[in-house]
């Protein structure tokens, strides 16, 4: 058991370095498996304002590396590589990490999950500059704006719901005809005077790259094939998330959606292996709560590795 880790965390998101921070207070010397994009979702926001104990915002990926700085002050190692497979089947488990195998005693898997993106040619650049996954993160940047929310199922109206209280006009574009939201969240959309519909149409391409701020979309009808610009400040992408949870089919339990599914917050049905953050959390998705239950997870990885008598 020399070369067996106590715990290994895979992820280095808000979830995975709080529970890197607990975990290392505790002695338990964990190995962060960071990945080749570290920081998760948080890495890719600009002002961060509803994170506990910054009064004037902070940037995320200035919250991201302080967290990572904290939890290396205690004893946190950080490897980079992606996670190739999991054995949960026999214990310790065994972790590939590109050519590495790993074993440790406790897993702590805090993957999170990656949103939809439409795949436009300037859309990544513009990320955290007027596009966005997250209504509740950088809705109040664009009060008293019009902005548009693409998609056409809930979580597209719960955005664009949300998103009145902040933007004096909601589009809501759709490529279909058809909703595939409830019909009670459909009817509130449709009911509210601030959210205009554009169904049968696809977003092309958004601008301005070089203005590093969106300042208008190039659309276009899926039916009659007629391009246009329209101007806007933010697009919001309401087209659902994916959660990084490919290695562990088969051996944990997932949701339709693959999210994984844990029992009191962070309990997986292999003991020894918990989940924090997005990875099985698909209603709350903020980086307060992500940490709450990576805290949650390291004092279960202390109290499961004290039950066993270490």
């Amino acid at each position: 058991m020399d070369n067996v880790r106590k715990t290994i965390i895979i992820g280095s998101g808000c979830a995975g370095l709080t529970a890197a921070i607990y975990a290392a207070r505790a002695n338990l010397k964990p190995l962060v498996v960071q990945g080749h994009e570290p920081g998760g979702q948080l890495s890719l926001t600009t002002l961060v304002e509803n994170f506990p104990g910054f009064p004037e915002g902070i940037q995320g990926p200035e919250l991201i590396e302080n967290m990572r700085r904290q939890a290396e002050r205690f004893g946190a190692e950080y490897l980079t590589g992606d996670l190739v497979s999991a054995d949960l089947r026999n214990y310790p488990f065994s972790l590939q990490v590109g050519k590495d195998v790993l074993r440790t005693e406790t897993l702590i898997i805090a993957s999170g999950a990656s949103a939809r993106w439409l795949g436009l040619p300037g859309e990544q650049a513009l990320i955290g500059h007027g596009v966005s996954s997250c209504a509740t993160c950088d809705g109040f940047f664009f009060s008293g704006k019009e902005i548009v929310v693409i998609g056409g199922g809930d979580s597209a109206m719960e955005e664009a719901l949300f998103l009145t209280r902040f933007a004096t006009k909601v589009t809501l574009i759709h490529r279909r005809e058809q909703f595939r939201a409830s019909k009670i969240m459909l009817d509130r959309a449709r009911a509210h005077p601030q959210i205009k519909f554009l169904p049968n149409t696809v977003v092309d391409d958004v601008y301005d790259v070089a203005k590093k701020e969106v300042t208008g979309l190039r659309l276009r009808n899926v039916k009659s094939g007629e391009s246009w610009d329209f101007p806007t400040s933010a697009m919001f992408l309401g087209i659902g998330h994916i959660p990084n949870t490919r290695m562990f089919g088969g051996q944990l339990d997932l949701d339709q959606d693959g999210y994984l599914i844990a029992r009191d917050y962070v309990f997986t049905r292999v003991p020894g292996v918990f989940a924090c953050g997005d990875v099985q959390d698909r209603r709350y998705r903020q980086a307060v709560t992500a940490a709450g239950t990576g805290c949650m997870a390291a004092l279960e990885v202390e109290k499961f590795l004290e039950a066993r008598g270490e």
